[in-house]
């Protein structure tokens, strides 16, 4: 079996934040002293190094062609940091021409020459975790700023434009403890009053292991929350924003190209505290991998904790559980390419998921209808193989 190989990114973990907040679960550890920067990022290379020898048949010469700094809060760490540590990174793997970077920056640790030296070290995009812009509600999700931080922190990425910063992402929930639909609203029209490029737009859950999930708070109803969620993405298409996936809103040419590789079943290394990573050959293995979670560990040298390999029974529920994610139409020449599969491997449920209104079908394209994103969990459940 051949496979083409897809677009090949890169993410960065930083396990470090200020506060767990009580609804992350995310591999995240609140500092405690003095962060080990310049040790992490030697442990980060060294971790880019062993998988590059480990991968090097499927890497060959492969460029990276986005880049995202997760966490944790990344904008602890120094522009000096980010800086050695891009410039190393280059050192090690060909960067594709318009390569993205994006940083991830907490607007209570923003400062207008911190966001020029991320520019200048080579950050084309930041994403601020803003959340909302309530100080009741702020306080409840355990964020570190209040509603001006927030708004001069976007005037510092605006300002960082003339350094090389391309672009710039707020993160807003809706659905937050006792939230009215008014307040969600009011929550968004602040967001969309300052002109970002890029605006995820997502529903609070509650997740296992969280703060919130053995202490639940009282959250909207589903009539509330479809009421936030209907007029909400009105507004924001009266904006001028294009939904390109359940949650992401971007102005014409602002989509997340990191994010779309990975929907689009995309290759993607990983490196730092409990990175997740997937990597196929063109010899027609593809493996989904991740690192050691604790810093502790992982700052022993201990960087790989798993890899398992994607079966050919379960490519197309991993295919399609990321392709349909988006509003775009899926190609089905990429089905072919990506997972090796011929489309006849999935033609019953195709069929089944045509008679359910839940797709439409072109000689090339398979296309979600709106009907189908409601029904989103049912769908993919028809390609999952039965054991």
């Amino acid at each position: 079996m051949k496979l083409t190989l897809p677009p090949l990114s890169l993410y960065i973990h930083i396990p470090w934040c200020v506060q767990k907040c009580p609804y992350c679960d995310f591999n995240s550890h609140a500092q405690k002293g003095d962060i080990p920067e310049a040790d992490y990022i030697t442990h980060l290379l060294a971790d880019l190094d062993q998988d590059l020898r480990f991968y090097r048949t499927a890497i060959a010469d492969r460029p990276i062609h986005s880049i995202f700094i997760g966490g944790g809060t990344p904008s602890l760490f120094s522009a000096d940091g980010i800086h050695r540590l891009l410039t190393a990174i280059r050192q090690r793997i060909a960067f594709a021409d318009q390569i993205e970077i994006t940083l991830e920056a907490n607007p209570g640790t923003a400062e207008a020459e911190r966001f020029i030296g991320y520019a200048q070290a080579g950050i084309n995009r930041i994403s601020m975790g803003i959340q909302s812009f309530e100080p009741e509600k702020l306080l409840k999700l355990g964020r570190i700023h209040d509603r001006n931080e927030a708004i001069q922190a976007v005037g510092f990425a605006q300002n960082a434009a003339k350094f090389g910063l391309k672009s710039f992402n707020l993160d807003l929930m809706h659905g937050l403890p006792n939230q009215s639909v008014a307040q969600a609203l009011a929550d968004l029209e602040q967001a969309i009053a300052l002109q970002p490029p890029h605006l995820s737009w997502y529903q609070l859950t509650i997740e296992p292991n969280t703060m919130f999930y053995y202490r639940q708070p009282t959250l909207p109803d589903d009539d509330a929350l479809w009421d936030i969620f209907e007029q909400g993405h009105q507004r924001l298409i009266q904006a001028g924003y294009q939904q390109y996936e359940t949650s992401a809103y971007a102005k014409a040419g602002y989509q997340c190209r990191h994010n779309l590789n990975y929907w689009r079943f995309g290759d993607y290394l990983a490196i730092g505290c409990g990175a997740h990573g997937k990597i196929s050959y063109p010899t027609g293995e593809i493996y989904r991998f991740s690192k050691t979670k604790h810093p502790k560990g992982y700052m022993r040298g201990e960087y790989r904790y798993q890899q398992h390999e994607i079966t050919l029974a379960d490519r197309p529920f991993e295919f399609f559980m990321n392709r349909f994610r988006l509003l775009e139409a899926t190609p089905k020449a990429e089905f072919e390419a990506y997972t090796g599969l011929n489309d006849n491997i999935v033609r019953p449920t195709i069929d089944w998921a045509l008679t359910q209104n839940y797709l439409t079908e072109t000689a090339d394209h398979w296309q979600i209808t709106q009907h189908g994103k409601l029904f989103l969990n049912e769908l993919l459940q028809g390609f999952l193989v039965e054991e």
